[in-house]
């Protein structure tokens, strides 16, 4: 076995794990997600849904299903919701806005790593 699986492994958890904490964080505190959709014009329940996409994405990496195109769809997801924090006044929210593009990144290769095969060599 080389390292490059078990990295692997490790990016997936740690981006799930990421993503799994934005889901809890906006189903214990969604009054704080709402505000940032409704001070950018956006209806506050659109929480709902992207705590869905969270929690959703996460147990899929998790699960090491679909992993390419689930990444993908969080590196748009960063991408989206990066917008939220470009704030150039506020440097918190300007490095929330680059940890976003970094996050993105992160997906990306994620994206271009795939799955893992399982030990039938699929």
């Amino acid at each position: 076995m080389t390292w490059r699986g078990p990295a692997l492994l490790g990016a997936r958890i740690l981006i799930a794990a990421l993503f799994a904490a934005g889901a809890v964080q906006k189903a214990v505190n969604p009054e704080a997600a709402q505000a940032l959709l409704e001070g950018a014009g956006l209806p506050g329940v659109l929480v709902w849904p992207a705590l869905a996409f969270n929690a959703a994405t996460a147990l899929a990496l998790l699960a090491n299903w679909r992993v390419a195109p689930v990444a993908l769809a969080l590196a748009a997801y960063c991408a989206v919701t990066s917008v939220f924090h470009l704030i150039p006044s506020d440097p918190w929210q300007m490095s929330i806005f680059v940890k976003n593009w970094a996050i993105a990144g992160g997906c990306l290769a994620l994206a271009v790593a795939g799955a893992e095969p399982t030990r039938s060599g699929r």
